[in-house]
């Protein structure tokens, strides 16, 4: 299976939100990077059918999606930023009326639906109103309802806000093994869940695709651009009003580790690190406009 996009474009008035992408996705994760306004979820939003391009294609194995019509939609499964749910239904109800909509028949979609509530955690309050749960059991839902018709293109959009450490170490383990013969495209502002999980990183800015490829590759970009730096405390706080700061470790002597992602050495006794993909993103965006 592939899904390619081919010199995709969405305009809105004069603002240009996706410029003119083409990519070939197949099996596995692909992780989509890219600071708020980068064009991420307006693509998201053409793949899935749920806004029409102004110009290019997508095509599933060679045939246009608009020609595919349902045949294409009933292949995909979708978590958007902020998913719709009927606050009074009960997690059980509102999987069943996904079910439904999916074209599942009451007995299957009884089965798949108490199935995808175990996997993402919620099978013991399966029978509590929707509006009782917390952030992350809403989320957690919103990834299981994205599933229900074993989509062979699954696409999310920050899937894991809202969940703790625990629940999103759940979730990767959840869609590793799920993607293992799926497209899976997953959109997060929280690096390490892509990091962990994605085969292909795709780095998005001012609706373009700037970087392209296993995580190690993008990674490797940002190498003799992190630094680390032992200095005062008070120095520390200073840097991080001129440059992007990464992290801060202070000690209790009054002094403090300060990791850098900078072109050049910030003060003289820097010295380089090993670069990972949080670094990456803030060497890609700390002087980004993006739109």
């Amino acid at each position: 299976m592939e899904l390619k996009l081919d010199r995709l474009t969405k305009q809105f008035g004069a603002k240009i939100a996706v410029d003119r992408v083409s990519e070939t996705l197949i099996p596995g994760v692909t992780g989509l990077l890219g600071a708020n306004g980068a064009g991420k979820t307006t693509l998201m939003r053409m793949v899935c059918d749920v806004l029409r391009p102004t110009s290019g294609q997508i095509l599933l194995d060679g045939t246009d999606a608009g020609t595919l019509g349902d045949e294409y939609r009933a292949m995909l499964g979708y978590l958007p930023q902020d998913f719709g749910y009927y606050p009074d239904f009960t997690a059980l109800d509102f999987m069943r009326y996904m079910a439904t909509l999916k074209g599942f028949g009451n007995r299957d979609g009884q089965i798949r639906s108490m199935e995808l509530l175990e996997e993402v955690g919620l099978a013991s309050d399966a029978r509590r109103k929707i509006k009782t749960f917390s952030g992350g059991m809403k989320q957690r839902l919103g990834i299981a309802q994205a599933m229900i018709n074993d989509p062979a293109i699954l696409v999310l959009d920050e899937p894991t806000s809202g969940l703790d450490p625990k629940e999103r170490v759940r979730f990767r383990n959840l869609i590793a093994g799920f993607a293992q013969d799926k497209i899976v495209i997953l959109s997060t502002h929280i690096v390490s869940d892509v990091e962990f999980i994605a085969g292909r990183i795709l780095v998005m800015n001012n609706g373009a695709f700037v970087m392209d490829g296993a995580p190690d590759q993008v990674v490797s970009q940002a190498a003799g651009k992190v630094w680390e730096c032992h200095v005062e405390a008070g120095e520390a706080e200073h840097m991080s009003t001129l440059m992007t700061v990464a992290n801060v470790r202070y000690s209790t002597d009054g002094r403090a580790v300060v990791r850098v992602v900078a072109d050049d050495a910030p003060t003289v006794d820097a010295y380089n690190v090993e670069p990972t993909l949080e670094d990456l993103y803030l060497h890609v965006f700390s002087d980004a406009d993006a739109r």
